[in-house]
């Protein structure tokens, strides 16, 4: 009876001293930032549940499967989370100089979308397919390496005490290695994409805290370009399309502008709470297109109503309020600036894609960040996800 009394003592001192390590002040669990983490978590569950309500019953492309899209949901979710530990593990002190092949891998990347590995969905020619029902869409990688490009040239004589802020030179050289990737983007052409790139340079831009005039610059010349990429009809007739649909929403309801119509109605539908989870007639009945990835809000809309819609929206908002806290109290300019452009990236992206849903953007078919189903995507925000928290965790203890 003694005998057992002692090991059990004995086996629960250990065993409480390592928890109390695991937790102790300074340690790896304690310096998280939880809040984000089970946000974007959330995020990615609930994307789960409304990838499989929007894919369950569509036969034409889940093999006979109804859980396809969800398995592969979720094996993306897993393959994210483990994404997210490497990035913590590596530092993004480390990855910094790693950056000239990361740029060079992701440049590499989209450059091949245009060789005949390259693949055409939906209009856009950015994606290799890599066989097994799997395919890679290398521009949202892009996003990671223009990030960490940038905030490494920015950063350098700012970090290093030899200038309070980055000169001319520096950010023609940071704008020069963004434009490379943004070009062959463009080429595909992936308007999407390329317009989250040029809101994310921008945020880089005002938090390397270089002149307003580089600003308002850049601002002009995307207007003039916009006006010139229009005038010159550069723009594929699908893109034409959906800006004239977005224009005006009573063009062609059965064809242009089929997709805004149709995503209106389900949001519409939804009211305060929803249809309920599996029972929206928009979304069983296949009434809006690419409702897994482009249109997954339209599920939540219709399903969980105004106040799924107000809970996805929340998390979203958790998520970046947090971001922008790290990127205010790191001490370095480098983290500051990785910080700052996932802000920018996420704010953008998600506005983009929740506006298109309810018709106040145009359609530039991109994912909801952490919510819709495509495995680039959830890698890649996964990734950022680890970049903030790394930025956290290696801040000094004071800061």
């Amino acid at each position: 009876m003694t005998g057992a009394n002692t090991f059990s003592v004995s086996g629960y001192g250990p065993q409480r001293a390592r928890w109390t390590r695991m937790f102790a002040r300074g340690s790896l669990l304690r310096r998280l930032d939880w809040p984000i983490l089970l946000a974007a978590l959330a995020l990615s569950l609930i994307g789960s549940l409304l990838v499989y309500s929007a894919t369950r019953n569509r036969t034409q492309i889940n093999h006979g499967d109804p859980q396809y899209f969800l398995v592969r949901h979720l094996m993306n979710l897993g393959i994210g989370l483990v994404l997210m530990i490497g990035t913590i593990w590596l530092g993004h002190r480390a990855l910094r100089n790693a950056v000239p092949v990361l740029y060079g891998i992701s440049v590499l990347g989209v450059l091949l979308v245009l060789t005949p590995l390259g693949a055409t969905i939906n209009g856009n020619r950015n994606w290799i397919v890599l066989g097994g029902g799997f395919s890679l869409q290398p521009s949202e990688f892009v996003k990671v390496a223009i990030i960490l490009g940038m905030a490494m040239l920015l950063s350098a004589r700012v970090d290093a005490g030899d200038r309070k802020y980055p000169d001319s030179r520096t950010v023609i050289q940071a704008l020069g290695l963004a434009a490379v990737p943004i070009m062959v983007v463009m080429m595909m052409p992936d308007l999407g994409s390329t317009m989250v790139m040029a809101v994310t340079i921008l945020g880089v831009l005002l938090a390397s805290g270089a002149s307003n005039r580089w600003i308002f610059g850049l601002l002009a010349v995307g207007l003039v370009g916009a006006a010139a990429v229009w005038q010159l009809h550069l723009l594929d007739q699908y893109q034409i399309n959906r800006f004239a649909a977005f224009a005006d929403p009573n063009l062609d309801p059965s064809g242009v502008g089929y997709n805004t119509n149709q995503a209106r109605i389900a949001i519409g539908s939804g009211g305060l709470t929803g249809a309920g989870l599996f029972h929206g007639a928009q979304t069983t009945g296949q009434f809006v297109p690419e409702q897994q990835t482009d249109f997954v809000f339209t599920v939540a809309g219709e399903e969980l109503g105004f106040v799924g819609g107000s809970l996805i929206i929340f998390l979203l908002g958790l998520v970046l309020w947090r971001a922008c806290r790290i990127a205010r109290e790191t001490p370095e300019l480098y983290g500051t600036i990785v910080a700052a452009g996932i802000v920018a990236w996420f704010s953008f992206q998600s506005f983009e894609n929740i506006g298109m849903a309810l018709g106040i953007m145009p359609v530039a078919g991109i994912p909801l960040p952490f919510v819709s189903y495509g495995g680039s995507s959830m890698f890649a925000v996964w990734v950022a996800i680890g970049l903030l928290q790394s930025i956290r965790v290696q801040r000094p203890l004071s800061a």
